[in-house]
């Protein structure tokens, strides 16, 4: 993709982020009137009401069957093995993949649901799928005009250093931002060494998924948490569970690596000039200042709600995913296109990142209302199996090691809302979960993000690396 139409694409973005609110408040009340008594005449004939958010969501999970969720199985299958198995098509193709399998969904959803199916693709759409890649793209974009320069030879100690710094960013710059500030000079001081796979894996357990616990900016699952209503710094909570696995996990690493190193017997190339490292583009960390900003801004301010095409969003959420994007353009406008090249930036692993997860989040939609429908959905077997810390924590950890984190989070984020609070709106549910049900919260939170790690479509920023790493 072209620079020039990647800019139009944003200014467009940009534009709708900002006006479509405004609007949709200010000059189509009527028409979401009408939209909402459609949706409510819909729910209605079919012996369940809506009320846009709270138990009409559960009711429709209530009738829908269990094979709606057979698209999204389909997708993430389709994610872990096409690589496998037909690399060249999937490269060429993964986009036109994700697009058939939501529309296998959507096609036949619109159909059965009518005015109720519209809202819950816009829902997600535009509370769930749209401020998640915003942000993802604002942190890849900033991060990408920051670069390292200087002679760094990769030795057991520098490399253990480089992971550490970027665990300890990686919860205030994102995972997808520490990965991307620190992967390419990484990479390029263990040029020289022959096996470099475990050296991967390694910045991916840690630098792409771990390090980001502690907040919402640090993983995408947290931050999915963030939208629905876990508070910014709840996530401090499960700090003493990252620590221990960082620990662990850094102690491994260094044994592992001064066994590879020794194997090897290379040395670090040395044209006998040193070169004092050095950041350039320094001027990008004011951009991921104001991305922590917004963040937190649009969690601790209360500027009321506004109906975009009929889905409920507070304004503070509209405007900080407007200044993300404001912030992401403000990066490329003032970082040099040189800068960019010998940091060896390219679009493609947001690209592929947005395309796949589109399909994802629409996919979904149905295994998020069964689990909101608690014990009265088809997944009622699942729901009254994970009880215990314990279950939630492996079960959410399994599948998220498997299958992709983010979703997985939401579909257990809800199975504990269904288990526990069925009937009762997030928005009163959540606080609940956070304060009587800290252990469950927490046991969710720690099995996306950690073992998010364990495969490439575990976890967003996973994709970006392994892009920039093959």
């Amino acid at each position: 993709m072209k620079f020039d139409r990647l800019t139009l694409l944003l200014l467009l973005l940009v534009l709708f982020v900002f006006l479509a609110p405004a609007a949709a408040k200010d000059h189509s009340e009527e028409k979401i009137h009408k939209t909402h008594e459609a949706v409510e005449h819909s729910d209605a004939a079919q012996g369940h009401g809506n009320d846009a958010g709270a138990h009409g969501h559960a009711n429709l999970g209530e009738t829908l069957p269990l094979y709606s969720c057979i698209p999204f199985a389909c997708m993430l299958l389709s994610i872990a093995l096409l690589p496998l198995i037909a690399g060249n098509i999937w490269h060429h193709h993964f986009g036109k993949i994700s697009a058939f399998w939501a529309a296998s969904l959507a096609l036949p959803f619109l159909y059965a649901y009518k005015g109720i199916a519209v809202y819950e693709i816009l829902h997600i759409i535009l509370a769930d799928y749209v401020p998640f890649i915003i942000l993802l793209w604002a942190l890849f974009t900033i991060s990408g005009g920051i670069l390292l320069k200087g002679d760094l030879r990769g030795t057991p100690v520098v490399n253990t250093i480089i992971i550490l710094i970027g665990t300890i960013l990686a919860s205030w710059m994102g995972t997808t931002g520490a990965a991307m500030l620190m992967i390419r000079p990484f990479l390029r001081a263990n040029d020289y060494r022959k096996n470099k796979t475990f050296m991967v894996v390694f910045f991916i357990f840690l630098v792409a998924n771990i390090g980001g616990a502690l907040t919402p900016l640090g993983d995408p699952p947290l931050f999915l948490g963030f939208l629905h209503g876990v508070s910014f710094f709840w996530t401090f909570k499960i700090m003493p569970h990252m620590l221990l696995a960082s620990i662990i996990l850094l102690v491994v690493y260094f044994f592992l690596d001064t066994y590879h190193y020794k194997k090897e017997g290379a040395k670090a190339p040395d044209d006998g000039e040193k070169k004092p490292l050095r950041l350039v583009g320094t001027y990008n960390f004011i951009f991921l200042a104001g991305v922590v900003g917004s963040v937190l801004m649009s969690g601790i301010v209360d500027l009321g709600e506004v109906s975009t095409f009929g889905v409920h969003r507070a304004v503070q959420d509209w405007l900080r995913d407007g200044l993300l994007i404001v912030l992401g353009i403000g990066s490329l406008m003032a970082t040099p296109k040189v800068l960019r090249e010998e940091n060896e930036f390219s679009w493609f692993p947001i690209i592929e990142v947005a395309y796949l997860f589109i399909g994802i989040f629409i996919t979904m939609i149905p295994c998020l209302l069964l689990l909101k429908a608690g014990p009265n959905g088809a997944f009622a077997f699942l729901i009254n199996a994970v009880k215990e810390p314990v279950h939630y924590f492996w079960v959410t950890g399994m599948l998220s090691a498997f299958l992709d984190n983010a979703p997985t989070y939401l579909t257990f984020f809800n199975t504990a809302l269904g288990s526990f609070y069925a009937g009762m709106t997030e928005a009163a549910s959540v606080p609940l979960l956070m304060t009587e049900k800290t252990i469950y919260l927490q046991a969710i939170s720690t099995g996306a993000v950690f073992f998010g790690a364990c495969s490439y479509i575990g976890n967003a920023p996973n994709f970006m690396v392994r892009s920039i790493a093959t």
